[in-house]
């Protein structure tokens, strides 16, 4: 028997440390070559590391959510054969998206249908094994179908004090339900009447690790470094949203387009007189490098919390081009299979609510960006319009708030205002959208 000493490797240029955000094995675990033992998260990208012998777990790092640093001691590993080195290179890490929790399935509390008369008393049956998930049949019996649930006794108990049912969680991944799988079955249940028994929450303290940390981490610099200004219009949407049921009655097997094509070739176009709103700010340097390409951020919520995938050259792409790729990276960010080249590099941000919308609002600069545009729920309200003889007469419009934030170190007012009105200009005149 030997031991193998698995340290943490150089996983990307300039980088030092590495979060541990899931751990795979645990002591006394049996791996085998190739088996994952944990992610690790960097500023640029989560890798998973893999197990390069066979044998057994004796020693883990930390805990998820510490610092590791470059070079130190992950796991420590038992192995099978003899005259194993004690300490040995890490083989090269495998580059991976950010694990993202799947969308459990909506919380159902019973599969008991309403009898038609009151159903003789039963006797009492045994509680069910921890992790077993049993569910009653129309004539409220026990089914026979209970299948054991792979979790850790940690996890178990957490769930039994939040009065979930482990057999209505999905695992992410492996089978095995985690902690991380019973956070996005509470954050997908919030607003789905879900509550333990007595019909309120159980209190709760939840690390803020992973991708969560990024989040807190890049918004709370963006806050403090950045002097923050924003400027709200009203657009009236109702030819464009014309325009773009036409577009769909004859779009073929080309994707449905949603307002967002639409919006970002009308940014595309504007930018172009516009250079210091699609730029990035090295305020350490002191330089502000003016993109001549528009490298477009598109905010995604996804299970694990808001990414910011990026369309590459987007001034470059018609509209079915953008709506190709906006799906396929929001659902590459939403599964965690984007790459992290897929994550960075981005000039300008386009975020949006989509019907959640609301009237207006102020959205937090995606640094070292300095200027984030996000579209407003598109609301019917009356509205004067000419009339063609010269007056004017009352008709229901389609208006939409458009919402801009920008670094007011670089980015003046009047510089601001006047790009959102020439993007106005654009939707109120979608025909210009498709003029070269």
């Amino acid at each position: 028997m030997g031991r193998y000493t698995f340290n943490l490797p150089d996983i990307g240029e300039g980088i030092a440390e590495a979060e541990i955000v899931a751990w795979h094995v645990k002591v006394g675990d049996r791996v085998e070559e190739d088996d994952k033992i944990a992610d690790v998260m960097t500023d640029k990208a989560t890798v998973e590391m893999e197990s390069p012998v066979s044998g057994v777990v004796v020693s883990v790092a930390g805990a998820e959510g510490e610092m590791l640093a470059i070079g130190a001691p992950l796991v420590v590993i038992e192995t099978d054969g003899e005259g194993e080195a004690e300490e040995a290179a890490a083989p090269a890490p495998t580059p991976a998206p950010a694990p993202q929790p799947q969308t459990p399935p909506p919380f159902v509390s019973s599969e008991v249908e309403t009898p038609q008369a009151a159903p003789t008393p039963a006797k009492a049956e045994p509680a069910p094994e921890p992790g077993v998930s049993t569910k009653l049949d129309t004539n409220g019996e026990a089914k026979g179908h209970a299948a054991k649930v792979l979790a850790s006794p940690a996890v178990r108990a957490r769930a039994a004090e939040l009065g979930i049912d482990l057999g209505e969680v999905k695992p992410a991944e492996d089978g095995r339900v985690r902690h991380a799988d019973l956070d996005a079955f509470l954050a997908y249940n919030a607003g789905g009447g879900f509550r333990p028994a007595g019909g309120r929450r159980v209190d709760e303290d939840v690390r803020v690790i992973g991708l969560r940390r990024r989040i807190a981490e890049n918004m709370a610099a963006s806050k403090r470094h950045i002097p923050h200004f924003s400027y709200v219009e009203e657009c009236d949407a109702t030819a464009l949203e014309a325009m773009r049921a036409q577009l769909n009655a004859a779009r073929g097997s080309r994707p449905k387009l949603t307002m967002l094509p639409l919006l970002i070739t009308a940014m595309c176009k504007a930018l172009a007189d516009f250079p210091m709103l699609n730029a990035r700010y090295d305020d350490e340097a002191g330089v502000v490098h003016r993109s001549g390409a528009v490298h477009l951020g598109m905010a995604t919520q996804t299970p694990g919390g808001l990414m910011v995938p990026v369309i590459r050259n987007a001034q470059d792409r018609n509209l079915w081009q953008l709506a190709a790729e906006i799906v396929r990276l929001a659902e590459a960010a939403r599964t965690g299979t984007a790459k992290s080249e897929e994550l960075s590099g981005s000039t300008i941000t386009l975020t949006s609510l989509g019907a959640l919308g609301g009237v207006a609002h102020t959205p937090v600069i995606n640094r070292p960006e300095v200027a984030i545009l996000g579209p407003n729920r598109i609301v019917e309200r009356p509205m004067f319009v000419p009339d063609g003889m010269g007056g004017e007469r009352i008709e229901k419009r389609k208006l939409m708030n458009l919402s801009i934030s920008c670094d007011h170190r670089v980015v003046d007012g009047h510089d601001a205002a006047s790009f959102v009105q020439a993007v106005k200009r654009l939707i109120e005149a979608p025909v210009l959208l498709l003029a070269d």
